[in-house]
């Protein structure tokens, strides 16, 4: 649910005016100890990183939070972070050790030990929140910890395990401050990442200070950060405009993003291309009215994505035929192959050879508030209605309760953005369409599930290229998933802001240390 890439990012930084000299790009001292205030409209799930597999949760946590491993800006391998090396022992990909840095200690003075890491590991499985990131660790069978070793016995061969540490699932946290069994449930943060959260109202801001104690990956600790969560992208854009925030990310209005103006001398801009993508989940469970496999390839023949990218999103998103993104290895159009452009009377003709009732119905879910997501309900109902095959009911759910929801089965069909949590095509992989996926679709398919269990026995990730596309030609057979579009980053900031184009690469991290006063 976390946006990613395995190709550096090509990001281009428009300068707020003519004339800007490199030297303005650098910083300008400490900026006063002046906050940067950032503004979002991605929502905290829970602040223990146990309960939460999203991207506003996990956005903090990579600042308040150390995993084992990171990732460098624009890289595509982990590197440490909290541990002074991590390696496979032996060449079966099944255990994997990591040694921890030494002195690295909680916001209560206590040294962080391999029996935290373990403990980390231990209790994300052990509660299996519905809305956590325990399916994440599917492959983990038992952690040990030893002084400053740790060692990962793995169920089956798995090359994309580092990546995973190196995720919000990774998370350390201090194993007397969180419980065993249970979310801790205050505003409190126990972590040893480049920041301490010094404040936290939910659904409204964030406060964050350097953490002086911080040893890792990160040079710089950055300026003191404040985020502000909105309920819509319509109020960020207020607070934008009204400069109430100095940084707007994720996600002004689609028209908003589409008008931004690169010789407007009040703004920098950063414009990068993305794998994030949003897809169209469907119930495929005995009893939902979109169990039968023609229902939901019908609803394929319908879909117009070229439209829903022109008019919900102005252009600011592109097409997506395929569950792995351009840019992403194993991508193919799939989708497009199969369904190459909207045709009811191939929906039609497909119901009609199966014996399906019409108009088939069934509830689409949203949520409430998350970027255009009312407009798009409103775009995909009117196409999947016409010719009479599908008669749609559209309800907009708050977002916990939206999560919820799906991740117990309740809805028949929703959309929900995928920020991808690491730079592997494994990502859009299991999480999405393995059996006991994080969709939560009901599908499971023991082809797909083997393709995937193969793809991550290759150290050479490249090699996982094959598995990959026979996975999206099954899917796009039998349909859990219909791709919808593929996002671009944008990052708005004030004149006197820089690091924006650093924010987000791609690779999991939101980067607020990069941020500074110029």
């Amino acid at each position: 649910m976390r946006s990613v890439r395995t190709r550096i990012l090509a990001t281009l930084l428009v300068l707020a005016a003519v004339g800007v000299g490199a030297w303005q790009l650098l910083p300008s001292g400490n900026g006063n100890g002046k906050t940067i205030i950032v503004g979002t409209t991605d929502a905290v799930t829970s602040l223990d990183p146990a309960g939460a597999y999203d991207a506003g949760s996990w956005a903090l946590f990579s600042n308040v939070f150390q995993s084992l491993l990171t990732f460098e800006p624009g890289g595509v391998t982990p590197v440490p972070d909290a541990a002074e090396r991590c390696a496979f022992a032996g060449g079966d990909l099944e255990t994997y050790r990591c040694e921890l840095r030494k002195g690295l200690t909680f916001p209560s003075g206590r040294e962080m030990t391999a029996e935290d890491v373990k403990y980390s590991f231990d209790r994300v499985k052990e509660i299996n929140s519905e809305v956590g990131p325990a399916s994440l660790l599917a492959t983990l069978r038992s952690v040990d910890a030893s002084g400053l070793t740790v060692t990962f016995h793995l169920s089956s061969p798995d090359a994309t395990f580092p990546f995973k540490v190196a995720t919000g699932a990774g998370s350390i946290v201090d194993r007397t401050k969180y419980p065993a069994n249970g979310l801790r449930t205050d505003t409190g943060v126990d972590g040893t990442g480049p920041y301490e959260l010094t404040a936290y109202t939910k659904d409204k801001k964030a406060s964050l200070a350097r953490n002086t104690r911080y040893k890792g990956a990160v040079d710089d600790t950055g300026r003191p950060v404040e985020l502000r969560y909105y309920a819509d992208a319509k109020q960020l854009d207020s607070a934008w405009k009204a400069r109430r925030v100095d940084v707007a990310t994720r996600q002004l209005p689609p028209e908003v993003l589409a008008q931004l103006n690169a010789s407007d001398p009040n703004q920098r801009v950063s414009e990068a291309d993305s794998s994030e993508t949003r897809n169209l989940y469907l119930n495929t469970r005995a009893g939902s009215p979109l169990h039968d496999t023609p229902v939901r390839q019908a609803m394929a023949w319908l879909i117009d994505r070229d439209r829903l990218a022109a008019t919900v999103y102005d252009g600011t998103v592109d097409p997506l035929y395929s569950l792995i993104p351009t840019g992403i290895t194993g991508h193919t159009t799939s989708f497009f192959d199969l369904y190459p452009k909207p045709d009811p009377k191939k929906a039609r003709e497909l119901l009609t050879k199966a014996g399906v009732s019409l108009p088939v119905r069934f509830t689409y879910g949203y949520a409430e508030g998350r970027g255009a997501a009312a407009p798009e309900a409103a775009e995909l109902k009117r196409q999947l209605e016409v010719d009479g095959l599908f008669k749609v009911t559209v309800k907009a759910y708050e977002w916990t309760d939206f999560q919820k929801r799906w991740a117990s089965g309740k809805l028949d069909a929703y959309a929900v953005g995928w920020v991808a949590d690491y730079p592997d095509p494994d990502t859009f992989g299991a999480p999405l369409v393995g059996t006991d996926s994080t969709m939560n679709t009901g599908y499971s398919s023991k082809t797909v599930d083997q393709l995937i269990r193969t793809s991550q026995q290759y150290a050479d990730r490249s090699e996982a290229a094959d598995d990959f596309r026979e996975v999206q030609q099954a899917v796009a057979v039998d349909v859990p998933v219909i791709p919808l579009w593929q996002a671009k980053e944008y990052v708005v900031s004030s004149e006197d802001v820089g690091g924006g184009q650093y924010l987000s690469d791609g690779t999991g991290v939101f980067r607020l240390w990069r941020l500074t006063w110029i």
